[in-house]
């Protein structure tokens, strides 16, 4: 790979826990899409507010980004760590 072609991640599953109302939700949100086009990994966008579960386990933090299964981020998504974990060649 050059050195100034990004990886591409179509194999990586994110899912990007939110809520309606939350502004760094929505700031987060644009990052992880904006990454997403570089990227081409896959998102999944669940609202916690649907699901009891989910409320219960996340009310507090959101937004929340989760790689291939592993919290990364909660609360609010750093984009230069998150640009460091796509550009490392694993998830972990």
């Amino acid at each position: 790979m050059w050195p100034w072609r990004k990886p591409q991640r179509p194999d990586w599953r994110i899912v990007f826990y939110t809520r309606q109302g939350c502004h760094l939700c929505d700031d987060a949100k644009t990052l992880v899409e904006a990454l997403q086009a570089e990227y081409g990994f896959t998102v999944e966008i669940q609202d916690i507010d649907g699901d009891p579960q989910l409320r219960e386990k996340f009310t507090t933090c959101v937004p929340v980004v989760e790689v291939n299964g592993k919290v990364r981020f909660r609360g609010q998504v750093n984009a230069v760590l998150f640009r460091r974990l796509l550009n490392a060649s694993s998830s972990e």
